[in-house]
């Protein structure tokens, strides 16, 4: 019975699943390096233009880019000069003027009537010196002048373009300020780009330092009487948007040898057209919100070849009122003598040839002498008065 039992062979041996899994993941690695190092996808012909394409949306981006920044940079320009208004008439409405407030945007700091900048160059030190014996105080004078009056006065200058530790120019400015502590240097070079730009750098760095009603350009080699300027002033303190000045309106020059060529004429009409009514560069001042304007907006704003143009180009498109103050431009003596004579004492002498005081460091003290308003008390008028 056993020997016809028929014989069963024993089954094959079965591969395990893990390899088979692994084997055919192996082949596909296998076939996807070959595919790649061998057989190249043909590039479509259009590819470079694409890149192209690519490219040229990029740049459009960017140029958006900029009109979105440059866009962003006048609303915030906008928004602070509207803020600024803002504050003043609603210190109005409550029967507060703009310049007795001891506050402004969360900073405690005095207000004062006006910040005085005379512009001046590293090589006008003489010139400064006349001032200093004249017109403007010094030392204790200067302090007193800032604590009682409200008036701040500094000389304007920049920096030399090479301003490293070896330059005799910083070396000199830098003792000069040490001695008198009535400099104003400005994180601009020293004619460079004009006197504009140096201006407008000037307000940017005196709204940060101080805070006033108006603030006030002059030149070096101009005679101010400061109490007459600071009663000028002080006439118009209440208002939001004022510029003060003698006011002109010269012919644009279009004659290239000229030194008063003015490159943009074609932008003020036909031949032996005017300017617009702008103020002498001698003296002028403008009120705060003014002031906040164009230094919020100074790298949009146009510099023309001459200062007072430029300045004047940068009010005349908004609502603010044109003072044109004659006192502020009188001549030398005899000028400002009879004009005191007859009570109408002058802010600012100079002689109009030389569009100031001719020869000011040699001449600086006859002007005061002539021309200073404390002389008032010598006469008949000021003592019926």
């Amino acid at each position: 019975m056993a020997a016809s039992r028929p014989q069963h062979r024993a089954p094959p041996g079965r591969v395990p699943t893990r390899c088979v899994a692994a084997l055919c993941a192996a082949c596909f690695l296998l076939g996807v390096c070959v595919v790649n190092r061998y057989w190249a996808v043909p590039e479509p012909p259009d590819c470079r233009s694409k890149a192209n394409s690519g490219r040229s949306r990029a740049m459009l981006s960017q140029a958006q880019t900029r009109e979105v920044v440059i866009a962003l940079d006048r609303t915030i320009s906008d928004i602070e000069m509207r803020l600024a208004a803002a504050r003043a008439a609603q210190m109005r409405s409550q029967g507060v003027s703009p310049s007795d407030s001891a506050a402004d945007q969360g900073n405690m700091r005095p207000r004062l009537l006006f910040v005085m900048g005379i512009m001046t160059t590293f090589n006008n030190r003489r010139r400064r010196d006349s001032i200093r014996k004249t017109w403007m105080p010094e030392g204790e004078g200067l302090r007193r002048l800032e604590k009682d009056k409200g008036i701040v006065m500094r000389f304007v200058i920049g920096r030399s373009a090479n301003p490293g530790p070896d330059s005799e120019v910083e070396r000199a400015m830098d003792a000069e300020d040490k001695e008198y502590n009535d400099i104003l240097r400005l994180n601009h070079v020293e004619g460079q780009d004009g006197l504009p730009l140096k201006i407008q750098m000037f307000l940017s760095t005196a709204l940060s330092t101080w805070d006033a009603d108006f603030y006030v350009k002059v030149d070096d080699d101009v005679h101010v009487n400061i109490g007459i300027t600071r009663s000028i002033l002080a006439r118009h303190r209440s208002k939001p948007r004022v510029y003060i000045g003698c006011m002109k309106s010269g012919p644009v020059i279009a004659n290239n040898e000229s030194k008063y060529y003015e490159p943009d004429h074609w932008k003020f009409g036909t031949a032996g057209n005017n300017y617009f009514r702008h103020a002498t560069r001698q003296l002028y001042a403008i009120t705060r919100d003014l002031a906040t304007y164009v230094s919020a907006n100074k790298h949009i704003l146009h510099k023309y070849t001459n200062e007072d143009v430029s300045f004047g180009s940068w009010l005349i498109g908004l609502d603010v009122e044109h003072v044109d103050e004659r006192s502020l431009c009188c001549g030398i003596p005899p000028d400002c003598e009879w004009k005191a004579q007859a009570g109408n004492p002058c802010g600012a002498s100079f002689d109009w040839n030389c569009s100031g005081v001719c020869n000011p460091a040699e001449r600086m003290e006859e002007v005061h002498r002539q021309c200073w308003e404390h002389r008032e008390a010598a006469l008949p008028q000021a003592q019926e008065s």
